[in-house]
């Protein structure tokens, strides 16, 4: 049997199910959009809520740094607590939305790419009926999500911590700007570097979550067995699929500079709809990719691990069957007539 390329038939899988991407988009897409629309609207009503005085507008008149500060300091401050509360009110509800999205997002996408993989097999046990049919896996995708959230969360707190324990280095005395940011470098790397593999096993159990309909740590368990396992598959596969996404970012970032060199000639709402145009783009592909990851990863859930390599042993001798009444084979002596 020939090897088969995981990330060979996921690319395939997402060619010839452009609706698994549609879908992804759709999902994502529809967060994306409501999150900038959130943004937007807390921005301008912050904005719109602040106090100017007749002072703050006679020290911004200066065009001193040390009185614009000030100034900019005590307006900004007028309703931050009220903008604070709010912004974080928003946060929660959008998390609770990419959680519920992303939930039943990710139980259509595993499904589909679970019957393409599985359709058309004479083996029973890739015909069998997907076990999450039988048990909801909602439940778990929900939970495996909020660890997600959760652990976003933590990153950012754990980076704050890390700009505050590195600030202790400076002092108004004796201030060291370069020190500190040498420093915090790479305690960030860490932190990032573990929050990008903690994230990434959490996205493959919720994979497990709907293949086999487990609860949420059964599922994290399940993911760790596998990416010990499958290791190698698994490297391929995330290589070149990062690959492909830092060519599209490549592409996409030299695209972008296009209608920026027109911007002192062209209108500028053309300029702008062109980038625009551009990152919708690149956020497609990069859905497309994502798409071929995962399946890339279900085939190989789904790929046993003895069938890509044929191994052809040598075939066993065929048995002789011995006289043992044969003089010539005896080892007594004087048994050979004439000796």
């Amino acid at each position: 049997m020939p090897r088969v390329s995981p990330t060979l038939e996921g690319f395939r899988a997402a060619f010839r199910r452009p609706s698994l991407t549609l879908a992804e988009i759709v999902w994502r897409w529809t967060v994306g959009g409501l999150a900038c629309a959130v943004f937007l609207f807390w921005l301008i009503e912050y904005l719109d809520t602040l106090p100017v005085s007749s002072g703050d507008a006679t020290l911004l008149s200066t065009r001193q740094p040390f009185l614009v500060g000030r100034a900019l300091a005590h307006i900004l401050g007028g309703s931050l607590n009220r903008a604070v509360l709010a912004g974080l009110l928003a946060v929660l509800a959008l998390s609770v939305l990419w959680i519920t999205a992303a939930s039943l997002g990710r139980a259509a996408t595993v499904r589909a790419l679970l019957y393409y993989f599985r359709r058309g097999t004479a083996d029973n046990a890739f015909a069998a009926t997907i076990n999450a049919e039988k048990q909801n896996p909602r439940r778990s995708l929900i939970a495996l999500n909020f660890l997600r959230v959760t652990l976003m969360l933590a990153a950012i707190l754990a980076l704050v911590g890390a700009a505050v324990l590195v600030s202790f280095v400076s002092s108004d005395k004796k201030p060291q700007p370069g020190l500190v940011f040498i420093l915090f470098l790479p305690l960030s790397a860490l932190i990032c570097i573990a929050w990008s593999g903690l994230n990434w096993l959490l996205s493959l159990a919720a994979m497990f979550a709907v293949r086999n309909g487990e609860h949420s740590l059964g599922a994290l368990s399940a993911a760790v067995t596998f990416s010990r396992e499958r290791s190698g598959p698994l490297f391929a596969v995330s290589t070149w699929t990062g690959l492909a996404h830092l060519t599209a970012f490549g592409i996409a970032g030299s695209a972008i500079s296009l209608p920026l060199a027109f911007i002192q000639v062209a209108p500028g709402r053309l300029v702008i709809a062109g980038i625009l145009l551009v990152a919708l783009v690149y956020f497609a592909v990069v859905d497309w990719l994502y798409i071929a990851r995962l399946a890339g990863y279900v085939f190989i859930t789904e790929m046993p691990e003895d069938s890509t390599v044929s191994v052809l042993l040598p075939a066993p001798p065929p048995e002789t069957s011995i006289d043992r009444d044969e003089l010539i084979l005896s080892d007594l002596p004087n048994l050979v007539p004439g000796t």
